[in-house]
């Protein structure tokens, strides 16, 4: 959050440096015979930066939805493979049981913290779905392949597996570079070309561009912390994994 500050606050001040600079490099009046032009251009320039502001920011935050929801459809699998455990052969049940718990505490204390600073997620917890698609072979071959707990055991343990797969996915993806130039260059071009209307108040036309500068520079900001669901200010928490530990201690009592 502090750094986001100084972001704005830098980008505030850069565009009020730009602006006295075209203030002493030109006056007020000579540029306001420009002004229908400047306008037009203006206008142009900023309904397609906004229309893209617009489409930026909502597709970040529908990722960072998604990447919650998917986190919560992991942990809520994990529940189901614990809970079938009782309908299926009891030394197979044991230890899956004590995986799914294993599971759920490793990735709250090693792989979020990885995720969180970027770094490649331990290999723990995939040695435990490994471990749990041997035990899941080992069920239906003792109950037999029409056995329904066996066939539901074999069914969340795939999608566990597949919400964990999109989950590490998630952690690494972030907007291509070329999509990061576009929003800095767009922002820069925009702001710049308010700076050369001819206004005769200066106090006026140094409040419109703060505003400007500071709303511009404000969403990319929210654009570059949502763009990054497990690195960012507003992450994913595992909220899920922490109340599955919570049903799992519920259930032994």
């Amino acid at each position: 959050m502090f750094w986001d500050i100084v972001i704005i606050a830098a980008c505030v001040l850069a565009a009020l440096a730009f602006l006295l600079v075209v203030t002493r490099s030109s006056a007020a009046k000579a540029r306001k015979e420009s002004n229908d032009f400047t306008g037009a251009v203006i206008a142009v320039i900023g309904t397609t930066y906004a229309v893209i502001l617009a489409f930026m920011l909502s597709g970040v935050w529908n990722m960072l939805q998604q990447a919650q929801a998917n986190a919560e459809q992991e942990a809520n699998s994990l529940v189901n493979i614990w809970r079938i455990t009782a309908d299926i052969e009891p030394s197979v049940g044991q230890q899956v049981r004590m995986l799914c718990k294993t599971y759920a505490q490793d990735v709250i204390t090693k792989e979020w913290p990885s995720m969180a600073t970027g770094q490649a997620v331990p290999g723990e917890s995939s040695d435990i779905i490994d471990q749990l698609w041997k035990l899941a072979g080992q069920s239906q071959a003792h109950s037999g392949g029409d056995s329904i707990p066996s066939y539901q055991f074999m069914e969340e343990l795939r999608m566990l597996t597949e919400f964990r797969r999109i989950r590490l996915m998630h952690s690494r993806e972030e907007l291509p570079g070329i999509l990061r130039t576009v929003l800095i260059a767009g922002g820069i071009i925009t702001v710049a070309a308010c700076c050369f209307f001819g206004v005769s108040n200066f106090r006026f036309h140094v409040l419109q561009v703060m505003v400007l500068s500071f709303l511009i520079s404000l969403v990319l900001v929210a654009i570059a912390d949502l763009d990054r669901p497990y690195q960012g200010n507003d992450v994913v928490q595992p909220t899920g994994f922490i109340m599955a530990l919570q049903t799992f201690q519920r259930s032994q009592e």
